[in-house]
This record gives structure tokens, sequence and C-alpha cells, in this order.
């Protein structure tokens, strides 16, 4: 089972989220919180793989919880709920280890399949959402990419290749479709880039690559 917590100020918000993932056999709520500082606690009781947080809450807010989150022994796998008009504050949450967020009127069925795409280990935002995200952003200032530059350099000609196209904000079998790869090579790439990078999900490589000036 995918242990869930839910964090969001409003009863009814978390009352229909639970209803939707509960209906899967595979999902578990085992918690729910109102605030940030609560929705940390439930996480050192229970547990959770998987908690969705929403950004703006009274007291601590998602923002906050999720960094402190970060910092467990054990942390779980935190999506934000959120809205498009706060995709600056999903970009430091991303960048503090986040695997993703959620729009708060997403489909139940892709809701269910979030959730299963980040137990897996998986970063879950749509290609044209990190897309859109990454193009909100001005250039970055010749010292950030300077220093993007440097951690990238890490990376084969291939892998810059793979990466390029995932900040471009490609799935995988969009960046083999372009590459001449086949999927699975494509996917395999993606998990070299990341082990030499030292990140956990595509969406902060793809940051960085933005950073850098590549997309």
């Amino acid at each position: 089972m995918i242990r869930t917590v839910l964090v969001d100020d409003e009863q009814l918000v978390r009352s229909g989220l639970k209803m939707i993932l509960e209906a899967a056999d595979d999902i578990e709520v085992v918690g729910e919180a109102s605030d940030g500082a609560e929705a940390v606690r439930v996480a050192r009781e229970s547990g959770p793989d998987v908690m969705l947080l929403d950004i703006r809450m009274p007291g601590v807010d998602g923002l906050s919880a999720a960094a402190e989150l970060a910092r467990l022994p054990v942390p779980p796998r935190v999506v934000l709920l959120t809205t498009f008009d706060l995709d600056e504050y999903v970009h430091q949450a991303l960048r503090a280890g986040a695997v993703g967020f959620l729009l708060k009127d997403t489909p139940p069925r892709d809701l269910i399949g979030a959730v299963r795409t980040v137990y897996e280990g998986n970063a879950m935002l749509a290609p044209s959402v990190t897309k859109r995200m990454l193009e909100r952003f001005s250039a970055p200032a010749a010292p950030a990419a300077n220093e993007a530059e440097k951690r990238l350099s890490v990376l084969s000609e291939r892998e810059r290749h793979v990466l390029v196209a995932i900040a471009r904000g490609m799935s995988n079998a969009e960046a083999g479709k372009e590459l001449g790869m086949r999927e699975a090579t494509v996917k395999a790439h993606v998990s070299r880039i990341l082990s030499k990078l030292e990140m956990t999900n595509r969406v902060q490589a793809a940051i960085l690559a933005h950073d850098a000036g590549w997309a």
C-alpha cells in the first residue's frame, strides 16, 4: 500500500482528495493536516510514502513545510498542490527536493496516477507543465549560469543532449524520437544524469539546465 498524508487548510478539499485516493486499491490515507507545522508532526508519527501538500496555508505554509520534511531521516515524496499563478513558489520547492506539483482541479484518475508515479521514485510534472514553468523565469545572472555550467561539466555529450530535451519539456518518448534513441535508452541516460548531478528527480536537472542557459 502507498501510505499517503493529505495537507490542506480546507477540510472539504482534504475530504475530496481522500475519497478519490482511497477509491484506488493500492493507496491508503494514513493522516491529514491543516497546516505545515501539523504536517511535519503527522509525517514523523505516520511515516508516509507520499504527501500532498498545499502551498498556501495559515501559519507554516507548504513551502516551509516541504523544506522541513526534506530534512527528515526518511523523507516522504512531497507533491505540492497549487495553481499556475504560484509557479515561482513551486520553482523554489522543486529546488529543495519536492518531486512535483498538481493543480487542484486535476482529474481523479490523474491524481491517483501521480501518487503512484512519485511512489515509484519519479517526478510527476507533465512535460508541458515543466516547460511552461521554466519559461516563466528570466535568464539567470552570470554567476549562477557559470556555476550551473560547472556542475553540468560532468555529463557526456549524449547526456547533455538528453538533458536539453528534458529541459525543453519533452517526455522520454519525445526525446527518444528527437535524438534517435529508444525510450528505454533515454530513461537510462536520465538515471545516469541524476546520479552524476546527485539529484533526486528530472525536474531539478531541468532547472539546472535552464540556469546554465541550455533551454
